[in-house]
């Protein structure tokens, strides 16, 4: 990554438990230029915060007391009163399997960290949130971020979508 990024005008809200990890989370953070990071130690505290101040991106830890990060997210997406449904959620956790993962997609995570965490991955994630941003999908089951991650334009196997195929891929085929 050899851009430099400024995230000084950003405003995180960590949504974390762990006292500990809410003091790494923010030293990380402060060390990459932020200067506005809220934070709050449960999901309720947490959307509180997130109703009271105009935040840019959470980082939010998936296993909460009370609501899980699950739950906080659905709350942030879903809810009458959420200020805005769109906001990117980066979920941090050392709960990795491949169903949590799924979990935490299907409820509108926008970017999943495992930890251990180091500042290099938790940049790369915020800036992907920030240059790549996903389009919102708006279903009856489901509300947040497009959760397909590929560019439809780079397959070019058999199996493509007629409706995707590259108009060289077709007169190629009629020659």
């Amino acid at each position: 990554m050899s851009k430099s990024y400024d995230l000084s005008q950003l405003t995180f809200l960590i949504v974390d438990d762990n006292s500990y990890m809410v003091s790494i989370i923010k030293t990380l953070l402060k060390g990459l230029g932020a200067q506005d990071i809220r934070e709050a130690n449960d999901a309720a505290e947490g959307f509180e915060e997130f109703q009271a101040n105009s935040i840019d991106i959470i980082i939010l830890d998936y296993v909460l007391q009370t609501l899980d990060g699950i739950e906080f997210c659905q709350l942030v997406r879903k809810a009458k009163d959420s200020p805005n449904p769109y906001v990117p959620i980066i979920m941090l956790t050392a709960h990795t399997e491949r169903a949590r993962i799924m979990e935490a997609r299907d409820a509108g995570i926008t970017e999943f960290l495992c930890k251990p965490i180091c500042a290099k991955d938790l940049l790369s994630r915020i800036v992907e949130t920030i240059e790549h941003p996903r389009p919102f999908v708006r279903s009856a089951g489901f509300f947040g971020p497009d959760r397909r991650r590929h560019d439809p334009d780079g397959f070019r196997g058999n199996e493509q979508r007629e409706d995707r195929k590259k108009p060289a891929e077709d007169e190629e085929q009629a020659a």
